[in-house]
């Protein structure tokens, strides 16, 4: 049988815990932000938290956004070396062919792997993105390297993302979600630490020769409020987009907005979205692990009920005003059949803060149950005979 428990807040967290009826805290109620953005993801980084979820499993143009695929396909290379920082890598006319945002690369050019990748961060160079793709692809074709970006993506677990080039160039199947472009970013920050550093670099002139283009387009990286990347986007539709980062002490925050409408819309709407995730919210520790959130029935086992616990310990952001009750929920199909293993997934525990996405958490056995032996499973068995017999025609006593 299926069961949805749901549980009824309390105003101490421990007490509610032991009792197996609620999570409390010291937070609660907040609107969710209210974005212009055509789709948008918000998720702070340290606790998983989504403190906004805005259409963000919808494939849409990533426009340059997409370029942080070829940047991190190309930290991967490097890292494992299949290419170096040093290597100077040939244009070909194909990447020369390019317009939109450029390097002003041209068939002369040999350039650098380190200057290509500034010229994709700082100056969204499309050349520089055909350069970096042909060099690194299994065909030697941009085309070839996009399918290669598409089955990595996958493998990442981005499966709302679809390349047809390197860059975010228009065309009818290169789509990317929100939540797959914060999944990038989280990558980038956390598996290669030595070149994040590169996204919060405002100015990046190569030899002179584009003096239009030397300046980074994220709008909030000299805002003083701890942006450090990490791309825009815009094309016509696409609209004018921003996956951005920002960290102020040890919170990190993560978030995506596309289909805003003008390049000082993105600016002050990723501003506001800064200012919202780290001054709205404080982080706040629900269940401890190993603490049992409720109990399960069990069938057949020495004991009658088996304590449902967490992993680890569930921290969450939660707005700082509010009263101080959560929502929360634990499912389980139920009653547990014995023997039961301690750390066997056996329900989850949903937690549904007010005006935020909700956040789903595995529940765990918390000990070992053996099957009963012949006198308990008798005993089990005759209980359930006598509740029968005792039902009305409709199931009723």
């Amino acid at each position: 049988m299926h069961h949805a428990r749901t549980l009824s807040p309390l105003t101490s967290l421990r007490n509610a815990l032991a009792a197996g009826l609620a999570l409390a805290c010291l937070s609660a109620p907040v609107s969710a932000f209210d974005t212009a953005a055509e789709a948008a993801y918000v998720v702070d980084v340290g606790t998983g938290t989504v403190l906004l979820d805005k259409n963000a499993d919808q494939p849409l143009p990533p426009a340059s956004m997409s370029k942080l695929m070829t940047l991190y396909v190309a930290f991967e290379a490097i890292r494992d070396g299949r290419l170096s920082l040093s290597e100077e890598l040939p244009v070909s006319r194909h990447a020369m062919s390019y317009g939109g945002s450029t390097m002003f690369l041209d068939t002369t050019d040999r350039v650098k792997v380190e200057d290509l990748l500034r010229g994709i961060i700082v100056l969204s160079g499309n050349d520089a993105c055909a350069v970096i793709a042909e060099a690194l692809s299994p065909d030697g074709t941009e085309a070839g390297f996009a399918r290669f970006m598409t089955q990595r993506a996958q493998q990442m677990g981005m499966t709302n993302s679809r390349f047809a080039n390197s860059n975010g160039w228009p065309a009818p199947n290169h789509v990317m979600s929100m939540r797959d472009l914060a999944l990038l970013s989280r990558h980038i920050i956390q598996d290669f630490p030595e070149f994040y550093p590169m996204f919060a670099e405002t100015e990046f002139e190569f030899d002179g020769r584009a003096p239009q283009n030397t300046q980074n387009r994220n709008p909030i990286l000299n805002l003083g409020i701890g942006a450090d990347g990490l791309k825009t986007g815009h094309t016509q539709a696409a609209g004018y987009g921003l996956t951005g980062s920002a960290k102020q002490g040890d919170r990190r925050v993560i978030f995506v907005v596309s289909g805003l409408e003008t390049a000082q819309a993105r600016a002050e709407e990723s501003e506001a979205i800064v200012n919202w995730a780290f001054r709205q919210f404080a982080e706040n520790t629900l269940v401890e692990a190993g603490t049992d959130v409720a109990r399960a029935d069990v069938w057949m086992g020495e004991a009658d009920s088996v304590g449902l616990v967490t992993e680890n310990d569930l921290t969450m952001l939660l707005p700082v005003l509010g009263d101080d009750k959560v929502a929360a929920e634990v499912i389980y199909d139920g009653p547990l059949e014995a023997p039961i293993t301690a750390g066997t997934k056996v329900g989850e525990l949903i937690v549904r803060p007010e005006g935020m996405p909700e956040t789903r958490v595995p529940l765990l056995a918390g000990s070992d149950v053996a099957r009963g032996g012949f006198a308990i499973r008798l005993k089990t068995v005759s209980s359930l005979l006598i509740k029968r017999l005792q039902q009305g025609p409709e199931g009723t006593l």
